[in-house]
């Protein structure tokens, strides 16, 4: 190995400085991050690796080969590349960047895409999205839920993704009832790197990310990122802030890789979480935020300045990835999750007794500040053993998990007095969850291949609430799968697809009632078209629900989206994507999804009767769903995107009631980006503008719908409502990235 020095001392002083002046503004102290600074410093040697001294076997093929489709995989997926992530990575989350993906839609509480940000996959939440960060499971343990909010800035750590739609492949977590999302984070480079990026843009928004790589030196190699994302939000008062950070250390040698990760991310984020109920104020006053107000002794509205959501999130990962021969590989990895937080809230009026507080001068009721806390544990072990050899494909792999969780509320003053430490619940919520897998690859004649993917998982959950009665449940999935893959020629690849996933309840579904788990049968069609100027990704799926957990388009007490079993149920439909190549400088990428999503035989009860409503709409299931990517290339290093997205009519319940409509939108994306190669101490500087929403349309992505029953009159009548959360007109963000 030959290592040469190409970088000066005077060079390296100067990325400091500025690296210093930088984390100044990040409000961050600089003996905290002193250990950043000498890697970083350590990174101003390069490296030139002679191709053949270091025999290297990259992580994505060892530990993502367990969660991944391949290209002979009948699996219907998208990869996105890290290029892809970069033209757009302005400070707005992940799901906001992949939603020009096909089947997906996405929304975003503070209208700008920056905090709390969602995405939908063939009208599936993301609690019913299976997310893994190289391999580890990433959903909440109990929620299900993907909140991207903890995780600042990760996508500037992302090396590439891939969105499997449907039941896919076997995967780590929570079954994957409309998508599967996994994330490989970056790996190491040869030669030292660093890069400053700083972004600007509508509402106050602003990014700023440092990171650093000190190339690979007597085999190892250290990486890593800081970053701090703020933004005011579209809607009143949705202000974010958030810190994010990753470091990354690698130890190369001959077939062995190991990787020590860290990363996570403290939020606090502004509640804008029950969205906008008055349809006169949707119309005249789009950015009202109802969270946090109360009214004073005259009667006057108020609100409260710290309603807000607090939490902090730290991942730590080791992987150990080995190429025993050129047929065996295997992948061990250890992984532990710590969180905690809390969101305060302002009530008025409330019944000291049911906090159980003492009344004051007689006073049962009255005004205080409440803290509603999450702290919890998740930590295990996956593994991985791959044979791979011209013909065959074959792995076993599997994972043991526990998560532990705390819930507990605290009041912390009320208008009256400052309580001293109290708990008014305290529950818990642990969870072990173990699966094993075995999956083949194999070309049984000349262009078809079968798959085959068996998996075992095994679910124990024992939780106690306010809301319902102690938990203690095992649950015993089988979750078969299997494929035929067919080769008609250099550019024509056919493949169809069977499998079952089954699916455990929420914490919340306990809570509203719905303890059954839910199993699905996915049928995949398919047929991929490959030439070196155009590409067409054409599927047709069917997938059929028993007891599947449909959300009702209500919310609970704290925002959070509603559940309940439906019975039967079915989503049918068709997805057509492309890349066509209709010039050296201009390309299209458009996508199409054509869907019919269906409750069969739907009871509800309305004006004091069960009624059978028939086959009703699932709600959040647009019958259609379009995207395009325009890209033209005039100048070398200059790129333009016209990115253009349509979401049909959608219902918010599953009653087809017309209150709860959410109307069809198209929106429209203007991105530049503009490379000036340097080469000289800077590498190159990336210029980066994006518009968003250029027309300016006034469109909501997401909402909830509500009844309730009266009975005043003596006959029970059932009324509706429903809120919308209101997306913002057009906005923009603009970046520079420097690269050394």
């Amino acid at each position: 190995m030959k290592i040469l020095f190409n970088k000066s001392d005077e060079l390296n002083v100067q990325k400091v400085q500025v690296c210093s002046i930088l984390l100044r503004k990040m409000n961050l102290n600089l003996s905290k991050t002193f250990i950043f600074f000498f890697l970083f410093s350590f990174s101003s040697f390069s490296q030139e690796i002679e191709k053949d001294s270091v025999k290297v076997t990259q992580l994505n093929e060892v530990v993502l080969s367990s969660v991944r489709a391949k290209d002979k995989s009948p699996i219907t997926f998208t990869n996105i590349s890290k290029k892809e992530i970069v033209k757009r990575n302005l400070g707005q989350d992940i799901p906001v960047l992949l939603s020009y993906q096909p089947s997906v839609v996405t929304s975003t509480d503070a209208g700008n895409g920056v905090g709390y940000t969602y995405m939908r996959v063939r009208g599936s939440d993301g609690s019913r999205i299976n997310v893994t960060l190289n391999g580890v499971p990433f959903n909440d343990s109990e929620s299900h839920g993907t909140f991207f909010v903890n995780l600042p800035d990760f996508a500037s750590s992302i090396e590439s993704a891939q969105l499997q739609r449907g039941v896919g492949t076997s995967t780590n977590g929570a079954g994957a009832f409309g998508a599967s999302l996994n994330m490989e984070t970056k790996s190491y480079q040869e030669k030292a790197h660093a890069e400053i990026a700083n972004s600007i843009g509508s509402f106050g928004t602003q990014k700023h990310t440092v990171s650093f790589g000190s190339g690979l030196h007597n085999n190892f190699e250290i990486n890593g990122r800081l970053s701090q994302i703020a933004s005011d939000g579209y809607i009143d008062r949705a202000s974010t802030n958030m810190f994010g950070y990753f470091f990354n250390a690698n130890y190369i040698k001959e077939n062995t890789i190991i990787k020590l990760i860290a990363f996570g991310g403290k939020e606090k984020t502004y509640q804008a979480w029950y969205g906008l109920e008055d349809e006169e104020m949707l119309a005249n006053n789009r950015t009202y935020n109802i969270a946090g107000m109360y009214y004073d002794e005259n009667g006057n509205i108020q609100f409260y300045d710290n309603e807000t959501d607090n939490y902090w999130q730290n991942h730590f990962q080791l992987h150990w990835s080995e190429t025993w021969n050129p047929k065996w590989r295997s992948n061990v990895s250890l992984h532990y999750t710590i969180g905690k937080g809390f969101f305060e809230q302002y009530k008025d009026d409330e019944d000291l007794a049911d906090y159980n507080l003492p009344s004051y001068n007689g006073n049962t009721v009255a005004d205080l500040v409440r803290r509603r806390w999450l702290d919890n544990d998740f930590f295990g072990a996956t593994f991985t053993l791959n044979y791979d050899s011209q013909k065959t494909d074959f792995q076993i792999g599997g994972a043991a998990n526990r998560y532990l969780g705390k819930h507990y509320g605290e009041v912390i003053k009320t208008q009256y007095y400052i309580p001293g430490m109290n708990r008014y619940y305290d529950n818990f919520g642990n969870k072990d969850d173990v699966n094993v897998y075995t999956k083949l690859s194999h070309e049984i004649v000349d262009k078809l291949n079968v798959f085959a993917d068996l998996q075992y998982r095994m679910v124990f959950y024992k939780a106690t609430s306010l809301a319902f009665s102690d938990v203690d449940d095992t649950f015993r999935f089988f979750n078969p799968k299997v494929g035929l893959n067919y080769q008609w020629n250099a550019a024509s690849m056919f493949y169809g697809y069977f499998g079952i996933a089954n699916k455990e309840p929420r914490r919340d579904d306990y809570e509203s009632g719905s303890t059954k788990p839910e199993r699905l049968y996915d049928f995949e069609l398919g047929w991929k078209y490959n030439t070196k100027k155009i590409k067409v990704n054409t599927n047709a799926f069917y997938m059929n629900y028993k007891d599947q957990l449909v959300l009702t388009g209500a919310l609970n007490d704290v925002g959070a989206p509603v559940f309940t079993n439906s019975g039967k149920s079915y989503r049918v439909g068709l997805e057509i994507d492309a890349q066509i190549q209709l010039s050296k400088k201009l390309f299209l990428q458009p996508n199409v999804t054509l869907s019919q999503n269906k409750n069969k035989d739907f009871f509800f009860q309305r004006d004091g009767e069960l009624q059978n409503l028939g086959d009703t709409d699932i709600a959040f299931s647009p019958n259609i769903i379009a995207g395009n990517n325009f890209t033209f290339l005039p100048l070398k290093g200059l790129q333009i995107s016209l990115l253009s997205k349509y979401v049909g009519k959608q219902y918010m319940g599953n009653i087809d009631a017309e209150k709860s409509t959410l109307e069809a939108y198209f929106v429209n994306d203007f991105n530049v980006n503009y490379e000036w190669k340097i080469n000289r101490g800077i590498q190159s500087i990336l210029f980066s503008g994006l518009v968003n929403n250029i027309f300016d349309v006034q469109y909501e992505s997401n909402g909830y719908f509500y009844t309730y029953d009266d009975d005043s009159s003596g006959n029970t009548i059932t009324y509706e409502g429903a809120g919308f959360y209101p997306q913002a007109g057009i906005n923009f963000l603009a970046g520079i990235t420097i690269m050394f």
